[in-house]
């Protein structure tokens, strides 16, 4: 699938606007939380207040007596079956260690019992009438210490899990002496993934026993799977439903609220909805992995690095989810952004009394690569080399292989983004300024970034789509789309009508339904553009091929002859015979007694890296540690933009989330009550809009081979670089070393009055 130059592209890599943007701003779209089915009942979950412990009793005996409420669960009353909300194909091996109701409670949020009632307002209240007892048992919050003291909370202990990759020999290297050894400390936090929308889900039965189970989920068949399993029913018993999302960033990526949802509608044959407010929301789904590196990094006195060993505690939280699955995720990242002849990299996962970590923004990457960067940044110090000379050193080349043995690497266009980038931040004059020495003290960062595109070289990748042309014109799109607010549909739409040169309002493409929607494996793993506009583009070049020998048959001519110009088809020998697209598809079923339909289902070939480089400028109040950031350069190496207002709303979305993660977002558990000081969005620091420096988007479009024009991804990738670059900017700004995130100012003034003292 060869790139077009960008002039020949009548629909893709235009700003076109999202598809339901006015439903959304009018307020006339439906989310889940909207929805009103016939006869719903509403569902409270009743959540744990202490850290850990064994359930002794539950008192419902008040809450029920509350008019109004239909049924109270608990482990008692409630299926036992163990699940990990973190498959999402059939067979996955996975360690299955959730239940809707455990006997021993893991952390403040984990589910002890449910309230169902005629109202929200009913459930709400006979839930904070529920009482249990305790018998407590140790709290473990801190995953270096449950490490060092072999504390466990599943039978699985500390750690549960540890692997290792790598290639060459990287502890050789550091035995021989040779070159300069950085070593780094760095701590990324466990944050929320604050989208608008909490989490929100509906489930109802039919006369047949079936499950509907309508959520803003970004893998419809993970739902399936999961509540099948819960229910002990067969898939085709259970339909899921995509609903609109209000945001998710990966915290909807895992099966949360719809087991319990279709659970009580099966068992009390009513609709069900819950909804989680914010504190739930924060607390009891999932977060980002807490990740503490140690880095040992060797380079030469030239600044080549030579090689690279890593160390990686991944705080889970208190179940698995994806835990042993993001370690791994974690290994492939680190190895395919910097020509490293020997590295080595070991992951050692832990249960802590706190949030299940999951899915988020990245999937590893900003933890490892912020981990990695400010290492790099260290390094570069140390040799006194400009950190952008530096990397240009050791950075990859387009078509390098993965020295790890993963996919190649493709059109991998990084040193790219980093030279256009260091000229558009004017990188070398304002490194090279002098330092100030009042109040505000200025610095710089950089950092880079790298992300796949898909699922190809791990697990399965492949999907599959129906598109149809009407007897109008118009085309129906088929597939197991998810679309997270962020323009999938939309994007979808584009190369569709790139490919038969039609309007996007002729192109209807619905979300993911189990029951009429062919497979998918989801939103996920940064695939969508890559893969799902790959199989969109085919199923549309199949179309087209279909439409033109159809149309050579009535016209009595060869396929080489057919003219398609938007919308409208002809005979090139007959050019005064034109009939559109619609009048020709009604000809086309009443001659050739054809429907013009394709299914194609698409295996993805390949897994290239998207590539991105940060440029950020800080200011930091040296009398109260407050960071202010002032500018901010990100430039992206995408292949080639299908939307572009979408790649820059997502480049932009994403330096917010980074910057969040660096100096501001921190769920910050108490080590003794296991309580999430940042449970609320009083507490829990955000980067706001006013907060926001302006960003400025340079993208390179440079076309990869099996794109769809191209096209790369750039949703995950976003969030990747912000962090480092800002962290090694309030470094660069204070000549400092601070390494455990978020530097929030309390850190820094520690930092300068220690350093004061001395």
């Amino acid at each position: 699938m060869d790139a077009k130059p960008a002039r020949e592209f009548k629909y893709v890599g235009r700003s076109i606007p999202i598809e339901d943007g006015a439903a959304k701003a009018s307020g006339c779209i439906k989310y889940t939380g909207d929805m009103v089915l016939e006869g719903m009942l509403y569902a409270q979950l009743v959540f744990s207040q202490v850290p850990h412990g064994r359930i002794k009793n539950i008192d419902i005996s008040e809450a029920m007596a509350v008019p109004g409420v239909i049924k109270i669960y608990t482990r008692d009353n409630a299926p036992k079956t163990k699940f990990n909300s973190q498959m999402w194909f059939a067979g996955q091996n996975a360690i299955e260690d959730q239940e809707l109701f455990p006997e021993v409670i893991r952390y403040i949020g984990d589910t002890i019992a449910a309230v169902v009632a005629e109202s929200k307002e009913i459930a709400i209240i006979a839930a904070g009438l529920i009482r249990a007892e305790y018998d407590l048992l140790p709290v473990i919050i801190d995953p270096e210490a449950a490490l060092s003291r072999h504390l466990a909370i599943h039978d699985s202990g500390n750690p549960f899990f540890t692997m290792e990759a790598g290639y060459g020999d990287a502890a050789a290297v550091l035995a021989k002496g040779e070159g300069v050894v950085i070593e780094d400390r760095v701590e990324t936090p466990k944050i929320h993934h604050a989208a608008m929308e909490t989490h929100v889900c509906i489930a109802a039965t039919d006369h047949r026993g079936r499950i509907t189970v309508h959520s803003p989920c970004q893998i419809v068949y993970s739902v399936r799977l999961i509540v099948a399993k819960v229910l002990g029913l067969p898939y085709h018993k259970v339909r899921v439903i995509k609903t609109p999302s209000g945001g998710s960033f990966g915290g909807k990526q895992e099966i949360i609220l719809e087991p319990y949802c279709a659970y009580f509608a099966q068992d009390l044959n009513r609709p069900v909805q819950i909804e989680f407010d914010r504190w739930a929301s924060i607390v009891a789904t999932r977060t980002r992995t807490k990740t503490i590196g140690y880095v040992k990094t060797v380079v030469s006195p030239a600044g080549k690095i030579l090689a690279r060993d890593m160390k990686h505690i991944v705080d889970t939280g208190a179940y698995t989810s994806n835990g042993r699955v993001i370690c791994y995720a974690m290994a492939k990242k680190l190895f395919r952004l910097y020509r490293i002849p020997d590295q080595h990299y070991q992951a050692i996962a832990v249960h802590t009394n706190t949030a299940i970590a999951g899915a988020a923004r990245g999937y590893g990457s900003p933890q490892v690569q912020t981990i990695a960067e400010i290492n790099l940044d260290n390094a570069a110090r140390h040799l006194k080399m400009d950190p952008v000379e530096f990397r240009l050193k050791n950075l990859v080349h387009p078509y390098d292989a993965d020295p790890a043995g993963g996919p190649n690497l493709g059109n991998a266009r990084i040193i790219d983004c980093m030279l256009k980038g260091a000229a558009a931040f004017d990188w070398s004059s304002k490194w090279n300024q002098p330092k100030r020495t009042g109040r505000w003290h200025t610095g710089v960062g950089v950092a880079c970034a790298t992300h796949g595109n898909g699922y190809y070289g791990a697990y399965q990748e492949f999907g599959t789509m129906t598109i149809r042309m009407l007897e109008d014109g118009s085309v129906m799109l088929n597939a197991g789309l998810h679309d997270l607010g962020n323009g999938t549909v939309t994007a979808m739409k584009q190369i569709v009508a790139e490919v038969l040169d039609i309007p996007l309002d002729m192109i209807e493409a619905p979300e993911a339904d189990t029951d009429v929607s062919p497979y998918d494996i989801g939103c996920q793993a940064s695939r969508v553009i890559h893969v799902c506009g790959a199989n969109a583009m085919q199923a549309a070049e199949e179309l087209r091929s279909m439409f033109i020998s159809q149309t050579a048959k009535v016209f009595q001519c060869g396929m080489e002859d057919i003219v398609l110009v938007a919308g409208t088809v002809w005979n090139n020998r007959e050019p005064d015979r034109k009939m559109s697209y619609g009048q020709m598809a009604a000809v086309i079923q009443q001659k050739n007694q054809v429907e013009l339909i394709r299914t194609v289902t698409y295996q993805s070939p390949a897994n290239p890296g998207s590539y991105a480089v940060n440029f950020i400028e800080v200011a930091v109040d040296t009398y109260t540690g407050f960071v202010k950031v002032l500018d901010v350069v990100a430039v992206h190496d995408i292949g080639q933009a299908i939307n572009r207002g979408f790649v820059e709303g997502q480049i932009h979305g994403g330096v917010q989330m980074g910057l969040g993660m660096a100096i501001a977002e921190d769920l910050a558990y108490d080590d003794k009550s296991g309580i999430a000081r940042g449970s609320s969005f009083s507490k829990y620091s955000l980067v706001n809009i006013p907060d926001m420096p302006p960003v400025r988007v340079i993208l390179i479009e440079e076309g990869e081979d099996y794109g769809p024009y191209g096209a790369k991804s750039i949703g995950e990738i976003a969030t990747i670089p912000s962090t480092a670059a800002a962290v090694n900017a309030i470094n660069h700004a204070l000549d400092a070393n601070l390494t455990v995130l978020p530097v929030t100012p309390d850190k820094i003034m520690a930092m300068l009055t220690a350093r004061q003292n001395n």
